[in-house]
Parts: structure tokens; C-alpha cells; sequence
């Protein structure tokens, strides 16, 4: 359920702010959505597999506490950046 290598490349390279980025809020909220979102998928077809039941929701808390953040220092620039993370996944607040 591990995100693969060249997956990985492909959304650091899209949401990286500067070359060789991959520490920003920006690439980590859009790899924890991608692997969200593939967990999920795992979960519809395994209904009983709690264990990576908490393992999808402590990414999801994890991507919540990044997004509050992100958010929070934009306030003080204005929120393009938070804005554009959340249009660009299709999250909603």
C-alpha cells in the first residue's frame, strides 16, 4: 500500500515550491492524499483489516494538523498557497 517510487517523483515534482523540495506542507499534504486515497480503496475491499483502518486515520489527522498549519501561515501572507493545495487535491474544508 506504499506509495511507489516513480508515483512518488511525479507529486513531488508537482507541488514542489523549489527544486529538489520535499519538505514543504504543500508535497507532504499531496503524498499523504495519495496514499489516503489507496488505503481507501484497500479498506473498501477489506472491511475487517483494523489495523490499517488506524493506520488510515492517523493520515488523515496527520494531513489535517498540515493543513491547519498551512493555513495558518498563509494568514499572514494570504491563503494562496492553502487554497491552492485544497483545489488542486479536491479536498473541501
Amino acid at each position: 500500500m506504499a506509495l511507489k517510487t516513480d508515483e512518488k517523483k511525479k507529486i513531488i515534482k508537482k507541488f514542489a515550491t523549489v527544486a529538489g523540495d520535499t519538505g514543504s506542507p504543500e508535497v507532504q499534504i499531496a503524498l499523504l492524499t495519495a496514499k489516503i486515497q489507496k488505503l481507501s480503496s484497500h479498506l473498501k475491499e477489506h472491511r475487517k483489516d483494523t489495523h490499517s483502518r488506524r493506520g488510515l486515520l492517523s493520515m488523515i489527522s496527520k494531513r489535517r494538523r498540515l493543513l491547519n498549519y498551512l493555513l495558518k501561515e498563509d494568514k499572514k501572507k494570504g491563503a494562496e498557497r492553502y487554497k491552492g493545495v485544497i483545489t488542486h487535491l479536491g479536498l473541501s474544508k
